[in-house]
């Protein structure tokens, strides 16, 4: 008698690598987030650097010319712009800074909410220690060893840097007279019609009449009116917009 073995199983893949950051909100909504990395937050932070840096050197210029009183207000304004720049647009602008709108981030809680003043000014004022031994060491290696890219700042402050989600637009529909389909629609159908009209603005005339004459075949629609009908029936299933 032969004897057969099972073959050997395989070991389950590992799931694919996914940096998103699942929060659940007030309202129990699942929210997920996308934690930004060391090198953009590294850009963002060069680009607010500069800018701090050309502001101060115009104002400083101006008070030059007011010589010891200039000198004094001058100490006085590179306390301020340099502690309270990134509190001031962090607060005030939903998170965002001009170098992170530039890159596309904002500092928001852990819970996904809008960053306030005690979280901004408790991030930004431990960044010395995020800063030390040198080169911003520290906060770099925090950085690479969290899961969600937190410098030590963010630690204590209870806070994220996240990519800002842009929202959705709807493509246009084309210009047509809204009307009711001939026959009832299935919800696929309805899907394709609506998909058909939002991406005529992509095809080539001859693919787009192509198109309308296969969806025009089960309507009953004649295929010389075929395009404008079906724009008519999507405009129908879309309503007011």
């Amino acid at each position: 008698m032969l004897e057969t073995t099972a073959p050997p199983r395989k070991a389950p893949l590992a799931p694919p690598l996914d940096t998103r950051h699942q929060v659940e909100t007030p309202e129990g909504i699942d929210l997920p987030l996308r934690p930004a990395g060391l090198m953009v937050r590294a850009v963002a932070f060069t680009i607010d650097l500069g800018l701090r840096g050309l502001i101060l050197g115009l104002l400083f210029m101006l008070l030059a010319l007011l010589g010891k009183l200039g000198i004094g207000l001058g100490s006085l304004l590179l306390f301020g712009v340099s502690w309270w720049y990134m509190v001031l647009f962090e607060v005030l602008r939903q998170g965002r800074s001009p170098g992170k709108q530039w890159m596309g981030l904002r500092v928001v809680h852990d819970d996904g909410t809008p960053v306030g003043w005690p979280a901004s000014l408790l991030r930004n004022l431990l960044r010395f220690v995020d800063l030390m031994p040198f080169g911003y060491f520290l906060g770099a290696i925090s950085c690479l060893q969290h899961p969600t890219f937190k410098r030590l700042g963010d630690i204590a402050a209870g806070t994220l840097v996240i990519y800002s989600e842009r929202p959705l637009k709807r493509p246009q529909l084309p210009d047509a007279e809204p009307r009711r389909s001939p026959i009832p629609l299935t919800q696929t159908e309805q899907r394709a019609l609506l998909a058909f009209a939002e991406r005529q603005g992509e095809l080539s005339t001859a693919r787009v009449n192509e198109l309308a004459a296969l969806l025009a075949q089960p309507l009953h629609i004649s295929a010389p009116k075929a395009v404008g009908e079906l724009n008519g029936i999507a405009r129908g299933l879309l309503g007011p917009t």
